[in-house]
């Protein structure tokens, strides 16, 4: 059984040169999934636009139809730090549409995962640090909205806050924010998730790993969450431009592995999203982002071999 993957080439847009953010990671890390056969026909999953209607659930309606409109005022782009386009505009929407479709993936197999997503500094009023619609808070609430599930647990390891994630979702009680991230980094006014772990910078794999793995059990059994969503940012690295935090590309693996074997061995599904990632070197960067993908394949094989073994 493969895991479900949701795709779709407009995550790769064209962007001024020259821009700082990394856009052709996107593309990147599809081409060497599909390289490396994490990523065939057989398991791609286009995600469709999410609604208007879907995204006023997370965010202002002034806010939204500024940007389907064209009408952001030059200070909320400078917010945000990118040039709000029509394409980015599009892309944003197909963004949040691919976490909800993964998060109603994962609910059917277990496990699936967006090539996008974890746009977590957006808040309901604006947007900010690259983010124009937060995909995490909107998936949720229309699940919630849905009645598909009554319980959801957000786990943030981007290096940076999930401060849009955390006041969106503030007065929501069905859902429960949890963000593990760098102290002295991005944003500069922290929101108060339900749980934040902020690390001191130069932070490394082993004292990383040791608070992740004494928590994450215990916040399951606390929380009894009926669906994870689990932000992958890969900008923990201590090659990031962005990061300030010291793990080595067998933490970050060492990380994933640790966060969804947890939520499958205590049966939640999880969603997982791609979160930032801002290495110059693209190739070390898609590589760096593919580890979650193929820690969800290993476990997902192993899940259904041992079905097969028990059904023989």
């Amino acid at each position: 059984m493969d895991v479900p993957i949701v795709h779709h080439p407009v995550y790769s847009i064209a962007l001024p040169a020259p821009h700082h953010f990394p856009m052709g990671k996107f593309a990147a890390l599809a081409a060497l999934l599909r390289a490396r056969g994490l990523l065939a026909e057989r398991n791609l999953f286009l995600p469709e636009p999410v609604s208007p209607e879907l995204l006023e659930l997370a965010h202002a309606s002034c806010w939204v139809r500024a940007l389907l409109e064209g009408t952001v005022d030059p200070a909320s782009q400078r917010r945000v730090g990118l040039p709000i386009t029509p394409t980015l505009v599009q892309r944003a929407l197909a963004s949040a549409g691919g976490t909800l479709k993964a998060a109603r993936l994962a609910l059917d197999y277990g496990i699936a995962c967006n090539t996008a997503g974890g746009s977590h500094h957006a808040g309901r009023e604006a947007g900010a640090g690259f983010c124009l619609f937060n995909d995490v808070a909107v998936a949720s609430l229309a699940l919630l909205a849905e009645g598909r599930v009554q319980r959801i647990l957000v786990v943030d390891l981007d290096v940076h806050q999930g401060d849009g994630t955390a006041a969106i979702l503030a007065n929501e009680p069905q859902v429960f924010t949890f963000s593990m991230h760098c102290r002295c980094n991005y944003p500069a006014r922290k929101q108060q998730s339900d749980l934040d772990i902020s690390l001191d910078p130069g932070t490394e794999d082993r004292s990383y790993l040791a608070i992740l793995q004494n928590l994450l059990p215990h916040l399951l059994c606390g929380v009894r969450p009926q669906l994870v969503f689990y932000n992958a940012g890969v900008d923990p690295h201590i090659r990031d431009r962005l990061g300030r935090l010291n793990l080595s590309d067998r933490g970050i693996a060492e990380r994933d592995r640790v966060v969804l074997e947890t939520c499958l061995a205590a049966g939640i599904p999880v969603a997982t999203v791609l979160g930032g990632g801002y290495d110059r070197d693209l190739a070390a960067l898609a590589a760096r982002h593919a580890l979650v993908f193929e820690v969800a394949a290993d476990l997902m094989r192993r899940r259904y071999s041992r079905r097969s073994s028990s059904d023989s």
